[in-house]
């Protein structure tokens, strides 16, 4: 198969022509339809000049027509921008002037947004709405009266196809550039390792702006399955959805595994369907991810990686995720290299490799390594090397069989009288405490010490636990140095789209003030 966006659709469109491509409420898509629909929208942003390297924004909840303007602007080698819908207007308007998009293609819910941003937008020239508006062409209308023959352009696997702008936990977002033939190399690992094939059902509900949404949805239209499509993250959706479309296979970040265990009605709910839960973006606790295991009965595998690796390259197969197995401390790893996947463990500040089960930066080389951060040379060479190393940002160590464990990123280590303490370990041992429903630990300044520990913590509904039963329960479990001094209490914690905690907003009032933020 052509490994290009275009490619894949078309080779889908003539073996599986009638077969649904994409079910999202009541309406269902076959593969051919969906070809069709691609190559309309194709020759509508002709229409508007946009040719190879153009820029195309899509601001939405996850809809159909995300797949449609990001296949037919593949066709015409155009680069897809999905715009994060949770972000502040002023920030969406900052990524479309960033990306220099000239077409955005924007849902009703987001007009308010658009309203507020459209003064300061610099590069769009055509702004096409998923339905009615004053000002605006309708998107059945733009696309409605152009041909659904293939435009034919001629497009290359190794050109880019997505600007995927970074979670920005610290900074501003940039726009890593994923060319087609990586948004496939996955495929053929996933079909062998989690039983995904053409017969499949696939859950696709991560937001399609993140490359745990889209990239599972291109995995699901690469084989050939049926996809089933949910706007947002409802858990009481997505536990009806299961049992009404017997879905084989989903992806969820930790954090949704937990509001749904949460959900009224999810003992009843029927999951013999599924087949395989895969799960990542974001740090696990062993506690939720053995509910999680008992609660859908069904085999789980972890996937690891970033945004700038176009999702997972290392794996923790189903084999190892057995609580009670020869090696139940393998739930704590990300997993092993997937192949073709290289992976040191780096001391940063020297940039030479560290023993075997010492901490240090995760660095990856791969075929799925991202092209660079777009218009930011110097950021892409601060993050590539020139032999093809990512540095990943994330603190972890390989065991002497191979297998990869995160410790948290290399930025969120706090480091207390001298002392390095990654915040999951200790938040793994507080979630054991049955008072505790949610936690972040994070560093705050100590005269003393540099930095002391702090927990974080949303408590479990009905218990009240209290600071020294939480310190205590550390203490039984971990060096001191490691433990808490000091606990405050919150109701929810403050989570990007992926599910990582924005530990930056945690820290923010302890640091105002201090000549020096911790990091």
């Amino acid at each position: 198969m052509d490994l290009t966006l275009g490619g894949m659709i078309r080779a889908r469109a003539a073996d599986r022509g009638d077969r649904p491509a994409i079910t999202y409420q009541e309406r269902s898509t076959s593969y051919a339809e969906l070809d069709a629909r691609a190559s309309r929208v194709a020759n509508a942003l002709i229409g508007e000049g946009v040719g190879p390297g153009d820029r195309v924004a899509f601001l939405d909840h996850n809809s159909p027509e995300y797949f449609e303007v990001l296949l037919g602007g593949g066709k015409v080698g155009a680069v897809s921008v999905a715009v994060n819908w949770r972000l502040h207007p002023s920030e969406m308007a900052w990524i479309l002037n960033d990306s220099q998009a000239s077409v955005l293609v924007v849902g009703t819910d987001l007009l308010p947004a658009l309203d507020e941003m459209e003064p300061e937008l610099e590069s769009v020239r055509r702004v096409v709405v998923l339905g009615d508006h004053p000002r605006h062409p309708g998107y059945e209308a733009w696309i409605g009266d152009r041909p659904a023959d293939d435009p034919d352009v001629e497009v290359a696997p190794d050109d880019v196809a997505m600007l995927v702008y970074t979670s920005g936990t610290t900074g501003l977002p940039k726009g890593a550039m994923i060319p087609h033939r990586n948004l496939f190399a996955l495929v053929p690992y996933a079909s062998a390792e989690w039983g995904f094939g053409p017969e499949s059902v696939s859950l696709v509900v991560m937001p399609l702006f993140h490359i745990a949404g889209s990239g599972w949805g291109l995995v699901g239209l690469y084989l050939g399955a049926h996809n089933v499509l949910l706007r947002a993250v409802d858990p009481a959706a997505i536990l009806a959805a299961v049992p009404e479309h017997r879905i084989t296979h989903t992806i969820f970040v930790p954090a949704v595994m937990q509001l749904l265990m949460a959900t009224p009605g999810v003992t009843e709910t029927d999951f013999s369907s599924l087949r395989t839960v895969v799960y990542g973006a974001s740090p696990i606790t062993r506690e939720v991810l053995v509910r999680a295991i008992e609660t859908f009965g069904c085999e789980f595998s972890q996937a690891y990686g970033l945004s700038e690796t176009t999702g997972a390259v290392v794996m923790l197969p189903a084999a190892d995720h057995h609580p009670d197995g020869p090696s139940p401390e393998r739930l704590r790893a990300a997993g092993v290299a997937m192949p073709g996947v290289e992976l040191r463990i780096v001391d940063p500040g020297t940039g030479a490799d560290v023993p075997t089960g010492a901490v240090g930066e995760v660095w990856i080389r791969s075929g799925q390594v991202m092209r660079g951060y777009w218009n930011r040379p110097e950021d892409t060479a601060g993050s590539i090397t020139p032999d093809g190393w990512f540095r990943s940002g994330d603190a972890g160590y390989l065991d002497e069989h191979g297998y990869l464990f995160i410790q948290d990123r290399v930025k969120d280590m706090i480091i207390t009288g001298g002392e390095n303490v990654y915040p999951i370990e200790v938040e793994n041992v507080l979630m054991t405490h049955p008072g505790v429903a949610d936690v972040a630990v994070i560093g705050v300044p100590d005269d003393r010490w540099g930095e002391a520990v702090k927990a974080i913590v949303v408590r479990a509904p009905g218990i009240e636990a209290t600071e020294a039963e939480l310190v205590a329960h550390a203490r039984e479990h971990l060096a001191h140095y490691k433990c808490p001094t000091s606990v405050a209490w919150a109701d929810e914690l403050p989570r990007n789209p992926s599910g990582k905690i924005l530990k930056r907003e945690l820290r923010a009032p302890y640091w105002e003030g201090q000549e020096r933020a911790v990091h």
